[in-house]
């Protein structure tokens, strides 16, 4: 895709943000990390013999709509309030001395998209878009039975996210082949466009493998993209929701549009179900995704690198690197190499080759086939994780919290990535505040980060609270607001 078509495409499209808020996992009694109840891990399509006659949608539209769900979340955006202090500019929201700084107000916006039920109890997986930032999000089922639902995790990278809700026996899509669809194959869009639930749209695949869509400025985010893109229509609130085929397999999430306006201009992208399978799996499994890095810099093979680097091939990935502890350098390949396989699959484009090795996990061992000065080697290669090594990383889902009845809010922990978002080597995040407490009066909102207390640095929800307990006169509380503000308070 060209930079024009960067800059118009769209992540279809929730105002929600990035942070990865919830991270406890929910219900995860067995090694598998999944319950005993029915889930599109477990099941396959019910109809497999369905015929896909063009134009027949009845079947697969009729199988989808109940297993695919309303999302509405509220966010808490906050407003300022101005005041004639000297210190509000100074310190950012207050006056560190009680003289009546900036009051802040919590005021709740709204917004909607979709989701898909891959479980029959209640994992829905979403776009992250959709949920991020989100300070309550609600489920409404297509028969209109309405749930509160908690985020189970979130993967930036692949703008995806499972959430859950409390309820069995619920109807649930099954997953399909993304690597078997073919340009031209009919598929089905399902979701909630503009608040109009359970709509469905078709279209065919108009192209697979679709990357450089959405602009990502954020150097904690990787994008992962490989999308399907497709001319089904898909507006504002289809974000997160499905993309079938013509058996009523999922076969992807509708994530982005392409559009000049914000509205539908004739394409669409969606996460292939490769990838959804994999990242859903993980975040339900472990709390974060497990990727694999063959620790190769690459870049596609064309004409003109194939000339300057006199390659005996015009398709593949070309190696020009390697990263530290690269698992590919210690398989045997070398810079120049051309990668034109992966377990058996053709990798003639750079995102091709990055979907396929983010299916498998740290410690897994891919095949993998070059051409090297014209001759064909094959190497099996052990994937690392981001740190060089093959061990499975647990995402850090501490439940460890605690309250405090003097500024009437709850603590937890903060993952490593919180950490890293926010800057700061310590602290505890607000993952409550509660009704007439200080924090409330002051507008510190859900979400925010303290550091210190009284000058101390707290590393814990235990050490926030024994430090307010043991307090005598003042409280000081320093840190980083929401919006990566920093704040000073005296109370």
């Amino acid at each position: 895709m060209n930079n024009q078509l960067k800059s118009y495409a769209i992540i279809a499209l929730m105002s929600s943000g990035v942070t990865l808020g919830a991270y406890s996992l929910f219900n995860l009694g067995n090694s598998s990390g999944f319950s005993d109840a029915p889930s599109a891990f477990t099941t396959s399509v019910s109809n497999p013999n369905v015929p896909g006659n063009p134009g027949e949608f009845t079947y697969a539209a009729e199988k989808t709509t109940p297993a695919v769900v309303h999302i509405k979340t509220k966010m808490e955006v906050r407003q300022r309030q101005q005041s004639s202090s000297p210190f509000d500019d100074f310190f950012g929201f207050g006056d560190p001395f009680g003289g009546g700084g900036r009051r802040q107000q919590q005021q709740p916006q709204e917004a909607s998209g979709s989701g898909v039920i891959i479980s029959a109890d209640g994992y829905i997986v979403t776009n992250n878009h959709v949920v991020a930032e989100a300070s309550e999000v609600t489920v409404i089922l297509n028969d209109k039975r309405e749930y509160k639902a908690k985020v189970i995790s979130t993967d930036p990278s692949s703008d995806l996210a499972v959430i859950q809700i409390k309820e069995t026996n619920l109807p649930f899509l099954t997953f399909g082949d993304s690597d078997a669809l073919r340009v031209g194959e009919w598929v089905l869009a399902v979701g909630n466009p503009f608040n109009l639930e359970s709509t469905v749209t078709a279209g065919i695949v108009s192209a697979k493998g679709r990357q450089n869509i959405i602009d990502r400025d954020s150097p904690d985010v990787n994008p992962l993209e490989s999308f399907i893109q497709t001319d089904a229509a898909v507006n504002p609130g289809n974000s997160g929701g499905a993309l079938v085929n013509l058996k009523g397999e999922l076969i992807g999430i509708n994530t982005a549009i392409y559009s000049r306006t914000g509205q539908f201009a004739g394409y669409s992208f969606a996460v292939p179900v490769s990838i959804v399978k994999k990242v859903s799996g993980d975040l339900i499994k472990y709390g974060n995704v497990q990727r694999g890095f063959l620790g190769v810099q690459i870049s596609e093979v064309n004409a003109k690198l194939a000339d300057e680097k006199d390659l005996k091939t015009s398709a593949g990935v070309y190696v020009g690197g390697f990263s530290e502890n690269s698992a590919a350098k210690d398989a045997g390949i070398k810079i120049n190499d051309v990668i034109v396989k992966i377990d058996g699959v053709e990798t003639k484009s750079s995102s091709k080759l990055m979907e396929i090795v983010s299916r498998k996990r740290p410690g897994e061992a891919i095949q993998v086939t070059v051409n090297r000065d014209g001759a064909t080697k094959e190497f099996k290669v052990t994937l690392k994780n981001k740190d060089g090594n093959t061990e499975i990383v647990k995402g850090d889902n501490s439940t460890e919290s605690a309250k405090s009845e003097f500024l009437g809010a709850k603590f937890a922990s903060l993952t490593p990535a919180e950490m890293k978002k926010f800057g700061v080597s310590s602290g505890v995040k607000i993952a409550e505040v509660l009704p007439d407490g200080r924090l409330e009066m002051y507008g510190l909102a859900k979400g925010s980060v303290i550091t210190k207390i009284n000058d101390r640095a707290i590393n814990s929800p235990k050490e926030a609270v024994e430090a307010l307990e043991s307090r005598k006169g003042r409280i000081k509380l320093e840190g980083v607001d929401v919006d990566g503000s920093r704040f000073i308070y005296v109370l």
